[in-house]
C-alpha cells in the first residue's frame, strides 16, 4: 500500500508538475500571442498616426496657398478693372484737352467768347410741347 501511495503521489506530483508546466507553456503561448497582437496592432497603427503627423503638418501650408491664390485671383481682377477705367480716363482726357470739346464745355457752363453776346432762352420744354 505504501507503495501503491507513493505511485499515487508521485503520479499527482507529476501531474501537477505537468499542469504547471502546461501552464507556464499556456503563458508563453499567451505571451507570444500577445506580442504578435501587439506587434500587429502596432503596424497597423503606426501608418495611422504618421499619416494623421503629416496630414497635420500640410494642412497649415495648404491652407495658406489656397489664400495667397484667392487672393492673387482678386488681385488680378482688380488690375484689370483699373486698367480698363485708366484707358477710359485717357480717352476722357483725350477728348477733353482738345479745342472743340474745351469750347463745347466752356458754352455748357455758360461762358461765352469775347465779343459774343449771351441769350438765355426760356421755357423750351413748354414751347416742344405745345408744337408737337
Amino acid at each position: 500500500m505504501a507503495a501503491n501511495e507513493a505511485r499515487v503521489t508521485g503520479s499527482a506530483e507529476s501531474s501537477r508538475r505537468r499542469g504547471r508546466q502546461g501552464l507556464a507553456r499556456r503563458r508563453m503561448r499567451s505571451d507570444r500571442a500577445s506580442e504578435g497582437s501587439r506587434r500587429r496592432r502596432l503596424r497597423l497603427l503606426l501608418p495611422a498616426v504618421t499619416l494623421g503627423v503629416v496630414a497635420f503638418l500640410y494642412y497649415q501650408p495648404l491652407a495658406r496657398y489656397v489664400e495667397a491664390r484667392n487672393e492673387l485671383a482678386a488681385r488680378q481682377a482688380e488690375v484689370t478693372e483699373l486698367r480698363a477705367e485708366r484707358a477710359r480716363l485717357e480717352l476722357r482726357l483725350e477728348r477733353s484737352t482738345s479745342l472743340v470739346a474745351l469750347a463745347r464745355e466752356a458754352r455748357r457752363v455758360g461762358l461765352v467768347r469775347p465779343g459774343e453776346q449771351l441769350f438765355i432762352v426760356k421755357g423750351i420744354p413748354a414751347w416742344r410741347r405745345s408744337h408737337r
